[in-house]
């Protein structure tokens, strides 16, 4: 084994001096998240302590551990300085494992209890089961679901989805999209084509706001309906009322440019209905002054960073059903390339890039107005002193 002095806590490293059964939350939490080792004989500091009754704890340590978590652990006698020391290495568990009913993750150095939503995400993830796909049995066709909209995306889905034109009958339209399961709707089919989605999931909606600073809002919106409709209307409130047009002319023709490019806000709405846990929080657009920011719950699939969407990436949806929906639409048309479409779409008309972010239990895009405010600044490495000197070069020229 390496050298095991000064070792340090972390997310899959727990030191104890000596066995305890609160040990066993530990190793739960290890189970339930990616993995990782317990080593006794060893305290907080690091400081090598060793074991008096290893011969003892070699046997009754994994009993223990199958009987109260269902596991079979690797435990392992080492020595170090003379001083016997134990380790215990615990997997990634294919299922959820709980200690006295409870479920713990780890989290940096720490333990955490799951509850409430937290809970409800981590049980769907681990026997993968996925909330859009769970069936509504308080929905039905008739009550719920919205004709309008279905024939609407007949008609734009003939092309990559060409047997939905001749389809009469909504039901089994929807069971051709996967929405249906026995006898009941899917979550994803009220989503998609529900007459009022909000009925059912609270925050299935779009709000935006406009900002004169960071708390002094003028004006507000709430985009209500299924996501084929909020889609729409949340784009054309930002054209008609939260954003300014730039005219220019193509020799004697008028063109009208947004001053963020339309297609890039289209493509960035779309992701965030796709991407978008739909136990948190509504999705939130905010427009300041010089950015327009797009927020919505839940984080990036763990095999993907943030670095990876500039490029083309694998397209890991969390709302698998939704996004193939979306896909015959033709409302998305590449996988993996939103983000890096969303950043061309901006350098081609002459803005930085966007900032992607994973902050508050969610994802964020900003769009920035031009390349000399502050934040972009920041992030190319100006000093203080520097975007100083910018800001009033740009407040005097009018640039």
């Amino acid at each position: 084994m390496k050298d095991i002095r000064n070792l340090k806590e972390s997310q899959e490293l727990e030191l104890k001096s000596e066995w305890s059964d609160s040990c066993l939350r530990s190793l739960c939490a290890f189970a339930n998240t990616d993995g990782g080792k317990l080593m006794l004989g060893i305290d907080d500091e690091g400081k090598i302590l060793g074991i008096k009754n290893s011969k003892e704890m070699l046997e009754v340590i994994p009993n223990k551990i199958n009987n109260h978590l269902g596991i079979i652990p690797k435990v392992t006698l080492h020595s170090s300085d003379g001083k016997e020391i134990i380790s215990i290495e615990i997997p990634l568990a294919s299922s959820q494992v709980s200690y006295r009913s409870k479920f713990y993750v780890r989290s940096g150095s720490t333990n955490q209890e799951l509850n409430g939503d937290d809970l409800t995400r981590f049980l769907y993830s681990k026997n993968r089961i996925s909330w859009e796909g769970i069936p509504e049995e308080k929905a039905s066709i008739k009550e719920d679901i919205k004709l309008e909209t279905i024939e609407k995306f007949k008609n734009i889905a003939a092309k990559r989805f060409p047997i939905v034109k001749e389809e009469k009958n909504v039901e089994n339209l929807l069971r051709k999209l996967n929405l249906v399961e026995g006898k009941f709707l899917k979550r994803a089919a009220i989503l998609l084509f529900g007459n009022d989605p909000k009925k059912f999931y609270i925050s299935a909606i779009i709000r935006i706001g406009k900002f004169l600073s960071d708390t002094n809002v003028i004006s507000t919106d709430e985009i209500n309906g299924n996501l084929f409709e909020q889609a729409e209307n949340a784009l054309e409130i930002l054209k008609t009322k939260y954003l300014v047009s730039k005219f220019r002319y193509e020799g004697i023709y008028r063109k009208e440019d947004l001053e963020y490019p339309e297609e890039a806000l289209r493509e960035a709405i779309i992701n965030s209905i796709i991407h978008k846990d739909y136990l948190g929080p509504h999705i939130q657009l905010r427009v300041d002054l010089d950015k327009l920011s797009l927020w919505n719950a839940g984080t990036l699939s763990k095999d993907l960073r943030i670095e990876d969407l500039k490029k083309v990436h694998k397209s890991s949806p969390r709302n698998k059903i939704i996004a193939e929906v979306f896909f015959k639409a033709g409302l998305i048309e590449n996988w993996g390339r939103g983000t890096v479409d969303i950043t061309d779409y901006c350098k081609a008309a002459g803005l930085p890039e966007p900032e992607f972010i994973e902050e508050q239990g969610g994802f964020t895009v900003n769009f920035y107005k031009d390349i000399y405010n502050e934040e972009n600044l920041k992030r190319l490495g100006f000093s203080d002193r520097q975007i100083k000197a910018v800001k009033f070069v740009k407040e005097k020229s009018g640039f």
